[in-house]
């Protein structure tokens, strides 16, 4: 059995957070009470307004405005008009950053893992720490993981897009 994560995990410096992350247990109690665990096999980090590829780097929204709350937050956005994509918020209230779960084990892709985890628009601000549909366990696996930079973010230019803020599961 896994041990629910608490906020104060959540609530640390993003890199902290993302090589602890990887190798995780995602949890998802779906409506009709059927639970599944996800290993976390793919994350990325977005650090805030100074990273061109996080959504932050365009200030404050609507969109983003969780990403300034504490860390343990799950921020979700609609992309192509069908998948919606899972990220962790992480850090201290109004230093904008968070992570993305790109891929789960057996599940490669953020739409993928988030048309699996049949997630909407209701899970934007969801406390994982609090939430009885969706949160992250730690069952003491030791997982072990390689550096890579971010996928399909050629918009934020050279230095953002080689960054090494991708963590995978060996």
């Amino acid at each position: 059995m896994g041990k629910k994560l608490k906020e104060d995990f959540f609530q640390r410096e993003i890199s902290l957070v993302a090589k602890d992350l990887v190798g995780k247990l995602l949890v998802r109690k779906f409506d009709d009470e059927k639970i599944k665990k996800y290993r976390i096999t793919d994350i990325e980090m977005y650090i805030g307004e100074e990273d061109l590829a996080c959504h932050a780097a365009k200030g404050r929204t609507e969109r983003t405005e969780v990403m300034y709350a504490e860390g343990g937050l799950v921020y979700v956005y609609l992309i192509y008009g069908m998948y919606w994509l899972l990220n962790i918020v992480t850090g201290s209230k109004d230093q904008p950053q968070a992570i993305l779960i790109r891929g789960v084990e057996n599940i490669d892709g953020p739409g993928r893992v988030g048309r699996s985890l049949q997630l909407d628009k209701s899970f934007y601000g969801e406390d994982l720490s609090k939430s009885h549909r969706i949160w992250i366990e730690d069952d003491s696996y030791q997982a072990s993981f390689t550096l890579h930079p971010r996928i399909n973010i050629d918009y934020a230019g050279e230095i953002w897009k080689n960054k090494l803020f991708r963590y995978v599961l060996e």
